[in-house]
């Protein structure tokens, strides 16, 4: 599973940190940017601390076509034409406000609607 924004800083590495959070090893996760910035935001960073998941050693990643290729569902937020698109893969596009600037008050409402969506793809991909 391949979680993609355009930074790979906000919801992408919160939506591969739940994943990996909830689903354990049943579900290989990886998570890229069309274009990664030099760091995890710091209130996505604090946001995800709240819910007790640590992604402070984070480090955002750049978009490959390996990536794609690897992945049997890739999930896009917000990264438009930047996401290659293969035959045979399952694409989703999660339509999530961006966290870019904002403070960890307006980072939570994203990071909990993340978590559901996340719950969700669990139950749908890998129930049990």
């Amino acid at each position: 599973m391949l979680f993609v924004c355009v930074h790979n800083a906000g919801r992408s590495q919160m939506a591969a940190a739940f994943l990996t959070h909830l689903a354990g090893d049943r579900i290989e996760v990886r998570s890229a940017g069309s274009a990664p910035a030099d760091a995890v935001n710091p209130a996505v960073v604090e946001a995800m601390r709240e819910v007790g998941v640590d992604i402070s050693a984070q480090t955002p990643k750049v978009l490959t076509t390996e990536a794609v290729q690897a992945s049997d569902v890739v999930i896009t937020m917000g990264c438009g034409d930047a996401c290659p698109v293969f035959p045979g893969k399952r694409y989703l596009d999660w339509q999530l406000d961006d966290p870019a600037g904002q403070g960890v008050e307006a980072v939570r409402p994203i990071r909990d609607a993340i978590e559901t969506r996340v719950r969700t793809l669990i139950s749908d991909v890998a129930p049990g």
